[in-house]
């Protein structure tokens, strides 16, 4: 059945690509958007993907069926913290932060047990290099995976309702703890978009002008790099909230880097073509997996 009222706090791609998905999907009856920029939520209106603006979080959550909290995970405790007093009983709650125990150590603090009843964290594995309502698509979910961390509390019939609602947005859908979810993501996600950040400043603090070897940069580097056209406010967030799995991933990925500094140096051509080789199987492993599952 679809949702009488549904509210977006955080009307961005990924919040703004959920209301266009239950839009098209006929999952919502009247989406309400909060956000930060006015312009932002003007665009939203226009476009269609909400139906009305609300001034204030108390008035937007009032008889809401649904909440999907889609903003910079760093403000998740002082959303939650806001809408806590304002939720009805069995209003469904949910999130897409990239980061889960942060999220639920908020729930924790702030909402009340019967309310955590119907909390369930999730965190669709999808985005684009560009934020903003403006890059919200319907299809922005279809064949992506979200991960919900549901706390023990959480009943499962409302799992049961989000995991039917990703589903219809053309999501596949798994549950995992939140401490392995954080430990995962810190190794496909956070860390190379830190890669990305960093090989950027690399060239911005190196010895020669950026302009002049981003002259030369052809596709690779473009590919390479695509990522650190992110939002800077969003991954400041996400890597403080995961900073100590970010940090063994860190100094997991140097020990490569410096295993392979060694093998330059003893210009060892066998270990480094093995290296190279093993490298590139398990990508193409993990292409033909992928697209497996794509076209299934």
């Amino acid at each position: 059945m679809p949702f009488n009222k549904v509210v977006i706090i955080g009307v961005g791609l990924i919040g703004g690509s959920f209301a266009a998905a239950l839009r098209r999907t006929g999952q919502a009856q009247r989406i309400v958007g909060v956000g930060r920029s006015q312009r932002n939520m003007e665009h939203a209106l226009a476009r269609q993907i909400i139906d009305e603006i609300a001034s204030d979080i108390a008035s937007a959550v009032h008889n809401a069926d649904l909440i999907f909290l889609a903003m910079p995970v760093g403000q998740t405790d002082d959303v939650m913290m806001r809408l806590a007093p304002h939720v009805q009983a069995n209003t469904i709650i949910t999130d897409a932060g990239s980061t889960k125990q942060d999220v639920i150590a908020a729930a924790r603090a702030h909402l009340s047990l019967q309310n955590r009843h119907h909390f369930v964290p999730g965190h669709p594995i999808a985005g684009a290099e560009h934020s903003g309502v403006q890059a919200a698509r319907a299809d922005l979910y279809q064949n992506r995976h979200v991960i919900l961390t549901p706390l023990p509390e959480t009943s499962l019939e409302s799992v049961e309702h989000i995991r039917q609602l990703w589903q219809a947005c053309g999501a596949q859908v798994s549950l995992m703890a939140a401490d392995e979810h954080d430990r995962v993501l810190a190794t496909t996600s956070h860390l190379p978009h830190v890669l990305a950040f960093t090989l950027m400043n690399h060239l911005k603090h190196g010895n020669h002008a950026a302009d002049d070897l981003l002259r030369f940069a052809g596709s690779g580097f473009r590919d390479f790099t695509r990522i650190a056209s992110s939002s800077p406010e969003m991954w400041r967030d996400i890597c403080l909230a995961n900073r100590d799995a970010l940090l063994t991933q860190i100094e997991a990925y140097q020990a490569e880097l410096h295993a392979l500094a060694e093998i330059l140096r003893n210009n060892d051509d066998e270990a480094l073509e093995r290296a190279f080789s093993q490298a590139r199987a398990l990508r193409e492993d993990w292409l033909k997996r992928t697209n497996k599952t794509s076209e299934s």
